[in-house]
């Protein structure tokens, strides 16, 4: 291992990083639908454990928000354990910040794991994925879950947005799209006024929808993941530069997308010389509450 790192030597937090094995061998996704993604980023297959990413993080310099994506009722996919991605989390601190994921169609038993998660694992965050685990952000099915969230202070990060999950296959895979319009969103955050909420992704087709909900809810954040920032929209590049200047995260989608395609074309962006290092690694560190750890 290399040396740890202290948080002012991090040059940047990945708010948005996929533990795709464990170490059991368990994958995140079946074979087609991960595939499926792999094309429609023009990636590579990649499936890194939580240990690799800690070092792959490490050896950059950053720190990481890693998670898998429990979609057990909707693919039928053991998912890789929240424990241990936190026990990895934990033993490589200073690169790496584990959030768990809770498919809501768990129920009671999902809401007593992720109380187990806050209490006895250090989780800092939860990860949704509507797409995939098949259900509206705003069903009440989701509600104890967020209770819990909220009362703990942590971060829901939900996707939005198209989702390279199944893209180009048979029906997409039976992915369906309609899940995750951030306007679904848009009522967690009414209903939930202290949960703090990341919409990640430039949420295409919806980007202006994800925008007016950030605006109008101070508590909603968005992570830049899951596109190249070439590909930006202009009014996504504008609120980053002005209203939403602080509540912008960068984030990559890794493996789908590595950190240096990421920042090699955020540099191209016409964004203002101190909006970057909010970007980059403020609002993460502020969102996240590392500087009281």
């Amino acid at each position: 291992m290399t040396d740890r790192l202290a948080l002012e030597d991090v040059v940047a937090i990945d708010f948005h990083t996929h533990v795709e094995m464990s170490e059991a061998g368990v994958d995140s996704l079946p074979d087609e639908l991960r595939d499926a993604a792999v094309r429609h980023f023009r990636g590579e297959s990649a499936r890194p454990t939580a240990v690799e990413l800690a070092e792959h993080y490490r050896t950059r310099r950053m720190m990481a928000v890693i998670f898998t994506v429990d979609s057990e009722a909707f693919t039928g996919q053991p998912r890789i354990p929240n424990e241990e991605i936190a026990a990895v989390a934990r033993a490589n601190s200073d690169v790496l910040i584990p959030f768990a994921s809770i498919d809501p169609h768990k129920g009671r038993r999902g809401v007593d794991e992720a109380q187990r998660l806050i209490a006895a694992h250090g989780v800092r965050g939860f990860k949704f994925h509507p797409n995939v685990q098949g259900f509206f952000p705003n069903d009440r099915m989701a509600y104890p879950l967020y209770e819990v969230i909220e009362a703990a202070g942590l971060p829901a990060l939900f996707h939005t947005g198209q989702s390279g999950v199944g893209s180009g296959l048979p029906g997409g895979g039976g992915v369906r799209l309609k899940y995750s319009n951030p306007m679904h969103v848009d009522d967690v955050a009414v209903d939930f006024p202290d949960l703090k909420i990341v919409l990640a992704h430039p949420s295409f087709p919806w980007q202006d929808e994800a925008l007016a909900v950030a605006v109008h809810k101070p508590q909603v954040y968005i992570d830049l993941s899951g596109w190249s920032p070439k590909y930006f929209p202009p009014q996504l590049v504008q609120h980053a530069n002005t209203l939403l200047r602080e509540r912008m995260l960068f984030g990559t989608d890794y493996p789908f997308i590595t950190p240096e395609r990421w920042l090699a074309d955020f540099e191209a962006l016409d964004l203002k010389p101190e909006v970057r290092p909010l970007i980059l690694k403020q609002n993460a560190i502020r969102l996240l509450g590392l500087e009281e750890t």
